[in-house]
């Protein structure tokens, strides 16, 4: 865009209007400037100054980012989830969920022997969208429960932003719609999924590709009997799943050399840990030997396997029974003391706390889901709580890019350009003001194109946080790419949220 042109002379004489700020009651025109040349100039400048700024310095990809101010001095018992949360797993298994989801439904749900043919895509989804299960599209919800527009699909095909308008008649969706309506003695009516664990993003992706073949092909279905179809077929799978990657550990789980060093210092500093997971023991135990030897029951106070969170955390009489790792099943004797060494099975939380004594903010937890593992925790028991985001890296290494922060700091300037500029109604101040508006478009989605190019930032829509982002910010006090990351902070380290600005603080974001 050429609009710079005779800028030094513009700028020359704007300097004589004793430095004056230019702005709506600048009487510019008087002085033989058009209103055309008047927006040029205002644009020239930004850009000059958008072009000066000092870029941000990087974020540190294994830092630890606070929510909620938490004292680790405070922290006398640390519990972990296991998957995603201790074992971070390769797209390697990604695409043998997906394949193992497909086969089933070939093999019990009889679906059309084409859909063999249909390969995992998988840069297509991320997590934290909603799938609306009555219309049969996947799209992405902010914190306010406005639909991005531009990240919706009906299968592998986008949907464009006047269908959307027309099917939900605004771009804001009903909570009731999304969440269900959760006044006591209503009935649960949400139409829409929330997909926020990991394990649904190879979900989302045999969904969206069956979907696009029944649409490509002229098949009618049904988009709630798909997706349960499909919902059923992953997580059937699971077990086959579990015995797969622990006879091939290495071809699944990625190493961390570094778990055992952590495991070690909080030992030595006399901090208890325990273990609540969904995963079946023979599953976790083949992980862990892996990633922190055959030993690692000795740093664990109490281990519990298929905990079938978060009824684990939600539910109040479901007995903890002593899992019999020989025979491979549960003993129905009474548990009245949690003992080391042992591995247990199903139970509460209440129990747990009342065998132990752990609770309140002598306990910090950590796990991948805001849900199932952080949300009650907290909310109900006062639990300090930490999540593990794997896609955290891959997010901050593409903040850090020198592209993506010239393109951020020039979006933030061109709309407080725009912003400031709006209400100019002659025609050619609209149509200059229209060709900032296609070219802050234009910048929004080379912004979010870089993280995903279907769906952007698992963590922003366009510039508002999204709906997974809320629930997180909401429900952890700290988050972090890896549990490895807190070994570059003492056990007596204080996490401290930042000073946010909030709308009405400032004029400028740029301070």
């Amino acid at each position: 865009m050429t609009l710079c042109k005779s800028i030094g002379g513009i700028l020359k004489y704007n300097r004589s209007l004793s430095r004056k700020k230019l702005n709506n009651s600048c009487d510019i025109t008087s002085r033989n400037f058009s209103t055309r040349e008047l927006l040029k100039e205002a644009y020239c400048r930004t850009k000059l100054k958008c072009r000066s700024k000092k870029l941000p310095q990087d974020v540190n990809p294994q830092g630890v980012f606070a929510c909620n101010e938490l004292d680790l001095s405070e922290v006398k018992v640390y519990g972990f989830d296991y998957d995603y949360t201790l074992a971070h797993y390769k797209p390697t298994l990604e695409h043998l969920l997906y394949n193992l989801g497909r086969d089933m439904l070939l093999d019990k749900y009889k679906y059309p022997s084409e859909i063999a043919k249909l390969e995992y895509k998988p840069d297509f989804a991320v997590r934290g969208l909603h799938y609306d299960i009555e219309k049969g599209l996947l799209l992405k919800l902010d914190s306010f429960l406005q639909i991005q527009f531009g990240a919706i699909y009906r299968g592998l095909t986008p949907v464009s932003t006047d269908e959307i308008l027309k099917i939900y008649r605004n771009r804001i969706i009903p909570i009731a719609y999304v969440e269900g309506d959760t006044r006591a003695h209503k009935a649960n009516r949400a139409k829409m999924v929330h997909l926020a664990d990991l394990f649904s993003v190879p979900e989302m992706g045999l969904l969206c590709n069956v979907a696009e073949f029944f649409i490509k092909n002229h098949i009618d279905y049904h988009p709630e009997i798909l997706f349960l179809d499909v919902k059923n077929s992953v997580q059937s799978c699971h077990p086959i799943m579990h015995k797969i990657v622990a006879q091939n550990l290495e071809e699944y789980i990625r190493p961390n050399v570094d778990l055992k060093k952590y495991f070690q210092l909080l030992q030595e500093n006399d901090k208890k840990l325990f273990l609540v997971t969904n995963s079946p023991f023979h599953f976790v135990n083949a992980g862990m030997e892996m990633l922190v030897g055959p030993d690692w029951r000795d740093f664990f106070d109490v281990v519990i396997v298929n905990a079938n969170k978060p009824k684990f955390f939600t539910e109040v009489s479901r007995p903890i029974r002593v899992f019999d790792k020989t025979a491979n099943t549960h003993i129905w004797e009474k548990v009245t003391a949690l003992e080391k060494g042992t591995i247990y099975y199903e139970g509460t939380v209440k129990q747990l706390q009342d065998l132990t004594g752990w609770s309140g903010h002598q306990v910090l937890y950590f796990g991948d889901h805001p849900y199932s593992d952080l949300a009650d925790v907290t909310l109900e028991h006062g639990w300090r709580t930490g999540a593990i985001i794997n896609e955290l890296t891959h997010e901050i290494n593409t903040l850090n890019t020198p592209s993506f922060k010239e393109n951020a700091n020039w979006l933030q300037m061109l709309t407080q350009l725009i912003e400031d500029h709006q209400d100019y109604k002659e025609p050619e101040a609209i149509e200059v003001i229209s060709g900032w508006m296609t070219e802050r478009d234009y910048l929004r989605n080379a912004t979010k194109a870089v993280f995903n190019p279907q769906f952007g930032s698992v963590f922003r829509t366009y510039h508002n946080p999204t709906y997974f982002s809320r629930r997180l910010f909401r429900f952890a006090d700290i988050y972090t790419s890896n549990i490895r990351n807190l070994l570059n902070y003492s056990l007596t380290h204080t996490f401290y949220p930042r000073r946010g600005v909030m709308p009405h603080e400032y004029g400028s974001y740029f301070v």
